[in-house]
């Protein structure tokens, strides 16, 4: 019987899993569309959903929660600060999950997930700023 095995495992420890969904939800925050597998993108829509959810709600018991789920503050403020307002009207479904292929190394089925009505300029942007960073600092 298949009771109580409501998710993938991705051969990973839970504890690794913790960290691959608590990293890909950041770089889904930051980005706005990310390129990974099919099964870790459907594994992770329903926690970034629920981290959405958190930023409308947007009290402080909310961004604790969100807090424990992600790894770094800039991250938790781009949600509360830009997504939760952004979705504020919005009833769910926020994040699309678009096929992308086969990875040529191992044939295994690619996606794209990205959020419905994203900033397309968001894309890249953090490592645009850090590379500028490291260019000022050393001229």
């Amino acid at each position: 019987m298949r009771h109580a095995r409501g998710y993938r495992r991705l051969n990973r420890t839970h504890e690794h899993r913790k960290a691959l969904f608590a990293n890909m939800s950041g770089a889904l925050i930051e980005h706005e569309q990310i390129k990974t597998t099919l099964p870790k993108a459907k594994e992770l829509r329903p926690i970034v959903e629920k981290l959405i959810t958190l930023a409308k709600r947007g009290d402080l018991h909310a961004r604790r929660q969100a807090r424990a789920a992600l790894k770094e503050d800039k991250h938790l403020a781009r949600l509360f600060d830009i997504l939760g307002p952004r979705y504020k009207e919005r009833q769910g479904g926020y994040i699309r999950i678009m096929k992308a292929g086969f990875r040529y190394g191992d044939m295994a089925p690619m996606a794209i997930i990205e959020f419905v009505d994203r900033d397309t300029s968001a894309k890249g942007a953090g490592d645009r700023a850090r590379l500028e960073a490291e260019f000022a600092a050393e001229e």
